[in-house]
């Protein structure tokens, strides 16, 4: 009976490395599937960075945009500042055409006369 059961043997030992062949090739195919997803799962965390780097740049621009916002509100306010300052200035190049006496002298202000000759004569006789 021995020499039937080396028959067997040997058609369990193609049969074994048929199976590990078999075997080998899913691992094989596992291992490929497995590279693909980690390749995969690489590429998505970069492409996060970036859309989050996009997002962070949009932020900036946001804040940009609302301080140039503000900056055009204030526009209408200065030149109303301005048209103010060129209608005084035109006044008063106006008023100083006026002759001496029609002259309105603003507030805090006064015109003294110092008469330098009697000054330099007192200090002339005190020498």
């Amino acid at each position: 009976m021995r020499h039937s059961l080396a028959p067997n043997r040997a058609s369990q030992a193609g049969s074994y490395s048929n199976s590990s062949a078999t075997t080998l090739a899913k691992l094989l195919e596992k291992k490929k599937e497995y590279e693909a997803v980690s390749a995969l799962e690489r590429s998505s965390s970069l492409y996060l960075e970036r859309i989050e780097a996009l997002g962070d740049e949009c932020d900036i621009m946001a804040n940009a945009a609302e301080v140039h916002g503000q900056v055009l509100a204030q526009w209408p306010k200065m030149f109303n500042v301005l048209g103010q300052f060129l209608a005084s200035r035109e006044q008063s190049e106006a008023e100083n055409d006026l002759p001496t006496p029609l002259k309105t002298v603003a507030e805090g202000e006064r015109l003294v006369r110092i008469p330098l000759e009697e000054l330099q004569q007192g200090n002339a006789e005190k020498q």
